[in-house]
C-alpha cells in the first residue's frame, strides 16, 4: 500500500467525492481505517461535514488541499473523512463533544480519536494560521499528536469523561417520581394548556420586528413556528397568530427566498432574512412546504398558497431525478464564490431586462425601461448592492409591489404583468450562468418528508402535479430503499445503495405514506406504512418499560454497527425528531387501523411531555405530537368509491380546512382493503344507498352523514 492514499475516488458520495484528490490519506469511515488506528495505535483525526456546506469549502482549500498540512496529517493520524448526510448517527455522537466542550457545533466538524473511537477533543472549522481567535490547524495537530504521544493517562481519562457525557446528554435525566408525575400530568393538564405554556416561552424569544426568533444568523425553525400556528387555530390566539404571519412575510420577502427560482435557502446570516447562507437544503423547503400550506389553510391568505406552489415548482424544476426521487441539497457556492449564481448588480438587471427588437405581445424598447424601473424598485436593487460589499444585489422585496408601483406611477394591473415577465427574463438569464453544485444523494429520510409535505399541499391546494411528484417520489423509494421485510435503507446514489436506515428514515417514510393514503385513499400505502412501523418497532424500540428507565426509540437499528453510545435522541435538530415524529405515526397508525401501536407512543409521550413543555425549541415536534394525544383528533371518514368526483369533493374540502390534529379515511364498501386499511374508523360507516357521504368524528361521537361538500365544510369549520 502507497504511504500516502487517498481512499475516497470509489465513494458514492459527492462530498466524499469532493475530497477524493487532497493529498490527505483518506479513509471513508471503517474496518479498513479503525483497524489501522487500533495496529499502529494512532489517533483518529475524524472529518464529517456535508457537500452544500460553505466553510467545509473553505476548511478543504485551506487546509486539506496544502500539502505541507496534508503531509502532517498523514504523518500523525489515521484520517477519516464522513458525509453526515450519510451516517447522521456518527454527527449526532461526536457533534456532543464540541457542545460538552463549551462550542457551538456546526460542520465541519474536527474530532480527533482513540482507536477505540472515544473521542478527546473537538472544534469545528480551524483557520490555516492563527487567527478569528483561533489556533491554526497545522499547530492544532502538532499539539493533539504531542499530548497523544506524551500525556497518553491523561488523554484517555479525558476521552472516557467525555464519552460518559455523551450519553448522559442524550438521556432525559428525570426521578422515577419526576417521570412518574410526569406520565400523570400529560392525562391531567386542560387541553391547550400545554401548548399555551410553549408558545408563552417561544414568544419571549419572538423577534416583533423581523419575525422568526433570535437575532442572527437565523433559521426559520418551522416546527416553532408551526407551534405557534397550531396554538393560534386551536385555542384562538391574536398574538400568535400575528407572530406567524410576521414570520412567513418576512421570509417570504426576504433574501432567505428565491424570489426567481422559488424555493428557501438554508438560513438568514442576519436579523432581518436579507443575505441568506445560500444552500438549499431538500429537508428546508419539504418543511417550510407544508408550513406555507398550512398557513394557507388557516389564515385564509393566498400568498401562502403561492408561496407553497413555488416550492413545489422549485423542487419539480431543480432537485427531481430521472427516476423519481428527490436529491439532497444545492450549494451556496458556484465558480468558487458564495452566491454567485444568485446575487445582481444593477447593470445586470438592465442587461437582462433589454428589449432588443419588439415582440408579439408588445415588450418593446418603452416597456423593457418601465420594466428595468419597476424590477430595481421592487427587489431593492442599488448601485450599492446589499452583498459583502461587492455591488451585487440578493433580490428581497421590503415593499408591496402596490407601493413601489404607485411611486412609479404605474397602475396596479399593469404592475402585476410587468413583475411577472421581469420574472421570467431574469429567470432566464440566470439559467444562463454556471449553477451550484448538487448533491444528487436520494436520502429516505428527507424525500419521506418532502412527499408527505407534498401529499398534503397537493390535494389543499387542487395541484395534480404535486400530488404526481410524490406518487412518483413514493414508488421510486418503495422499490429501491424499503425492504422485504419493511426495513428502509438510508439512500441511494446513481446505482450505490447504502444503509441500513435509521429511526428518522423509517418514520418519515411511513408518515409519507399515512399522508399519500390520506391525499387518494389508496390502501396500499397504508399498507407499506404498517409494513415499516412493524421493522421500527422490531429494530429501534426500547421495550425495557419506564420501571427501569427505559423504553422509547434508538436513533440506530438495533443490527446497525456498534458505536460508542446508542443514543435516543429526541430533541429536534433542522429536521424533526425521529422520536416525535415515530409517537406521531404510531398515533395515526392506532387511530386508523389497530390501537395495539398506541401503545409504546402513548408511553414514550408521557415521558417527553413534560420536557418538552419546558423547551420546547428543542421539543417542538414532540409537543405536537403531545398535544395530538391529549386534545384528541378529528376524524373524517369518506365513505363512497375513490374514483368517484363527489368522493372526491368531499376530500377537497376536508383539505382545504386546517384541521392539525386529523385523521382522513376512506372507506370504499366493496373493496375488502380498503376497510382493512382504516378497520379502527371503517366501523359503523356505510353510505346507506345514497352515494359518497363524509363522518366527521371527535372522542366517540360521529355527525351524521353529509353528502355536500358545503355540508362537509360547516361541519369541520365547527369541529
Amino acid at each position: 500500500m502507497a504511504s500516502h492514499e487517498n481512499r475516497l475516488a470509489k465513494e458514492a458520495s459527492p462530498y466524499l467525492l469532493q475530497h477524493a484528490k487532497n493529498p490527505v490519506d483518506w479513509y471513508p469511515w471503517g474496518p479498513e481505517a479503525l483497524g489501522r488506528a487500533v495496529r499502529e495505535d494512532r489517533p483518529i483525526l475524524l472529518s464529517i461535514g456535508y457537500s452544500a456546506c460553505h466553510w467545509c469549502h473553505v476548511m478543504e482549500r485551506e487546509s486539506f488541499e496544502n500539502v505541507e498540512t496534508a503531509k502532517l496529517m498523514n504523518e500523525l493520524f489515521v484520517n477519516v473523512k464522513v458525509d453526515r448526510e450519510e451516517r447522521p448517527d456518527l454527527d449526532q455522537i461526536y457533534q456532543l463533544v464540541v457542545q460538552l466542550m463549551g462550542q457551538n457545533g456546526g460542520w465541519p466538524l474536527t474530532v480527533f480519536l482513540t482507536p477505540e473511537k472515544k473521542p478527546f477533543f473537538g472544534g469545528t472549522y480551524f483557520p490555516p494560521a492563527d487567527r478569528y481567535g483561533m489556533p491554526g490547524f497545522p499547530k492544532v495537530l502538532q499539539a493533539i499528536a504531542q499530548a497523544y504521544r506524551d500525556r497518553r493517562g491523561e488523554v484517555d481519562l479525558q476521552a472516557t469523561e467525555l464519552t460518559r457525557a455523551i450519553a448522559s446528554a442524550t438521556a432525559l435525566e428525570r426521578s422515577g417520581e419526576k417521570a412518574a408525575a410526569d406520565a400523570r400530568a400529560i392525562h391531567a393538564v386542560p387541553a391547550g394548556a400545554r401548548l399555551a405554556q410553549a408558545v408563552t416561552k417561544l414568544s419571549a424569544r419572538f423577534d416583533e420586528h423581523h419575525g422568526g426568533f433570535g437575532t442572527r444568523p437565523k433559521f426559520p425553525n418551522t416546527m416553532s413556528v408551526d407551534l405557534l400556528l397550531r396554538h393560534a387555530a386551536l385555542d384562538d390566539d391574536v398574538a400568535a397568530r400575528a407572530h406567524v404571519a410576521i414570520t412567513l412575510d418576512a421570509m417570504r420577502a426576504g433574501g432567505i427566498y428565491d424570489h426567481l427560482g422559488g424555493g428557501f435557502h438554508r438560513y438568514s446570516t442576519d436579523e432581518r432574512w436579507l443575505v441568506p447562507h445560500f444552500e438549499k437544503m431538500l429537508y428546508d423547503n419539504a418543511l417550510l412546504l407544508r408550513l406555507y400550506t398550512d398557513a394557507h389553510r388557516a389564515l385564509a391568505e393566498a400568498r401562502y398558497g403561492d408561496t407553497a406552489r413555488a416550492i413545489g415548482q422549485y423542487v419539480a424544476r431543480e432537485m427531481t431525478d430521472g427516476a423519481g426521487g428527490f436529491y439532497a441539497t444545492q450549494d451556496a457556492d458556484s465558480e468558487g464564490e458564495e452566491g454567485k449564481f444568485f446575487v445582481w448588480s444593477k447593470d445586470e438587471i438592465k442587461s437582462a431586462l433589454a428589449a432588443d427588437e419588439p415582440e408579439e405581445d408588445g415588450y418593446d424598447a418603452r416597456t423593457s425601461s418601465e420594466a428595468t424601473r419597476l424590477a430595481l424598485a421592487y427587489f431593492d436593487v442599488t448601485d450599492r448592492g446589499n452583498f459583502e460589499e461587492s455591488g451585487k444585489t440578493v433580490l428581497h422585496t421590503p415593499r408591496p409591489l402596490e407601493t413601489v408601483a404607485h411611486d412609479l406611477g404605474i397602475a396596479p394591473d399593469r404592475a402585476e404583468k410587468l413583475l411577472e415577465r421581469v420574472r421570467t427574463k431574469l429567470f432566464e438569464a440566470r439559467e444562463g450562468r454556471i449553477k451550484p453544485f448538487r448533491d444528487e444523494k436520494i436520502l429516505a429520510g428527507w424525500n419521506g418528508l418532502l412527499i408527505g409535505a407534498l401529499a398534503d399541499a397537493a390535494i389543499a391546494l387542487d395541484d395534480e402535479t404535486m400530488l404526481g411528484l410524490a406518487e412518483r417520489a413514493f414508488a421510486f423509494v418503495r422499490a429501491r430503499l424499503v425492504q422485504e421485510d419493511g426495513s428502509v435503507l438510508r439512500h441511494i446514489k446513481g446505482e450505490i445503495v447504502k444503509g441500513p436506515g435509521f429511526l428518522d428514515d423509517h418514520a418519515y417514510i411511513a408518515n409519507a405514506a399515512v399522508d399519500l393514503y390520506e391525499a387518494t385513499g389508496e390502501p396500499g400505502y397504508m399498507a407499506t406504512a404498517r409494513k415499516i412501523a412493524a421493522s421500527l418497532l422490531a429494530r429501534f424500540h426500547d421495550g425495557g418499560g419506564q420501571a427501569q428507565g427505559e423504553g422509547g426509540f434508538f436513533f440506530s437499528p438495533s443490527d446497525g454497527e456498534e458505536l460508542i453510545h446508542r443514543a435516543k435522541d429526541p430533541y429536534d435538530q433542522a429536521i424533526p425528531s425521529g422520536q416525535a415524529m415515530t409517537c406521531l405515526l404510531l398515533l395515526r397508525l392506532g387511530s386508523l387501523v389497530d390501537p395495539s401501536y398506541l401503545e409504546p407512543a402513548v408511553a414514550e409521550l408521557e415521558r417527553l411531555a413534560g420536557p418538552a413543555a419546558e423547551n420546547p425549541f428543542g421539543l417542538g415536534q414532540t409537543l405536537i405530537a403531545a398535544d395530538r394525544l391529549t386534545r384528541g383528533t378529528v376524524d373524517i371518514v369518506l365513505v363512497g368509491k375513490r374514483g368517484d368526483p363527489r368522493t372526491r369533493a368531499l376530500a377537497r374540502e376536508t383539505f382545504r380546512t386546517y384541521i392539525p390534529n386529523r385523521n382522513v379515511a376512506w372507506l370504499d364498501e366493496s373493496d375488502p382493503s380498503s376497510r382493512e386499511a382504516c378497520a379502527v374508523l371503517a366501523e359503523g360507516k356505510e353510505a346507506k344507498g345514497e352515494g359518497p357521504v363524509a363522518y366527521v368524528c371527535r372522542g366517540q361521537t360521529c355527525s351524521l352523514p353529509v353528502s355536500t361538500a358545503a355540508e362537509l365544510g360547516a361541519l369541520l369549520r365547527g369541529a
